[in-house]
């Protein structure tokens, strides 16, 4: 399915919300770039790279705030805490790492896994880490434990998982078994859907209503989460080798994925219809994508790099933000430089 047949500049009005002006290419000097996130407020976004480093960024100027050293080998996901005092990621060197936002070091590390850990996220309050590997296993961490042991082992897929996420009360399990798996914490229950191909990514739509699932070699498909039925399905993009994150914006509008042309592409959620494709130039796959959480903006990781996607209209001034924790020298020249 090809986008529309208008020129960039020439969009129709109700596309004009699409975040498709590149504002920013960083450099992140880290290997190639396997995830970027926001901070939970948006004002600043993570990097996990290959170099086996973590780093902050303030993405409205390209500034690099701080770099995290302790992984053994390439860091593969990572998150913000809900207060922006924690980081939190994991690594092919099996293993998942706290840490302390404003000195850069980690206060936890753990090793239950038997084998790369591919996806870590955060409960909504931060006081539990969901991590997802290639052992199979979904394990929950008690941030404030002292203990190296999980509080809680999922092994209910058959093959590695491949994505998470997590609501109030619910963790969504993707996995190479073809299975998208949604835990419901409070009713301890289990809602298993077969989606007939490897999942690379799964998501909870931001009303909660819906599971947005990319597969390798196929569609992205938009299910009802109560119902299992499948309401949509999103194509055009390339998908054959590689896992590729999809996403909502913020408005639960339009679905976006990354492609292994060097293209974002963007399907108005309701018509399943390509809206707009966001060109990367020559840098391959576009692997990991981070919608704005309360605006028209969009990160997008490929190759080496981060770029800062925005709408055209967005407000463009620059206020100084709330940093990330107490430290006030975050947006000035960083000391530790």
């Amino acid at each position: 399915m090809e986008c529309g047949p208008y020129e960039r500049g020439q969009e129709p009005a109700q596309y004009s919300d699409i975040p498709q002006t590149q504002v920013r290419s960083v450099d992140c000097k880290q290997g190639a770039v396997r995830a970027v996130r926001y901070s939970v407020d948006g004002n600043y976004c993570i990097t996990a790279g290959a170099d086996k480093s973590v780093k902050l960024w303030n993405p409205n100027r390209g500034n690099l705030l701080k770099t995290y050293i302790g992984h053994g080998f390439e860091v593969l996901d990572c998150q913000g805490s809900c207060d922006n005092s924690q980081l939190v990621s994991c690594s092919m060197d099996k293993s998942i790492v706290l840490w302390d936002v404003t000195s850069g070091n980690f206060t936890r590390k753990w090793r239950g896994h038997q084998a790369s850990v591919n996806n870590v996220k955060f409960n909504e309050e931060s006081t539990v880490i969901i991590s997802g590997s290639v052992d199979t296993k979904v394990k929950i961490w008690d941030t404030k434990s002292r203990s190296h042991e999980p509080v809680q082992t999922i092994e209910d897929s058959k093959d590695s998982v491949t994505s998470l996420d997590v609501s109030d009360h619910e963790i969504l399990v993707g996995s190479g078994d073809k299975h998208v798996r949604n835990y419901d914490i409070r009713m301890g229950s289990l809602v298993s859907d077969f989606v007939g191909d490897t999942v690379s990514y799964a998501k909870f739509t931001r009303d909660g209503q819906c599971t947005l699932v990319s597969c390798i070699g196929s569609t992205i498909k938009l299910f009802d989460k109560t119902t299992g039925e499948l309401l949509q399905e999103f194509s055009g993009h390339i998908n054959r080798d590689y896992s590729l994150e999809c996403s909502l914006d913020h408005t639960d509008k339009y679905v976006l994925s990354g492609s292994e042309n060097s293209q974002v592409y963007v399907w108005d959620l309701v018509e399943g219809g390509c809206v707009a494709k966001l060109d990367h130039g020559t840098v391959g796959v576009v692997h990991s994508i981070e919608p704005h959480p309360s605006k028209g903006q969009l990160i997008s990781g490929a190759g080496g790099s981060i770029l800062v996607w925005e709408v055209d209209d967005l407000d463009d001034e620059k206020e100084e933000e709330v940093t990330l924790s107490s430290s006030s020298a975050y947006d000035g020249k960083p000391h530790w430089l």
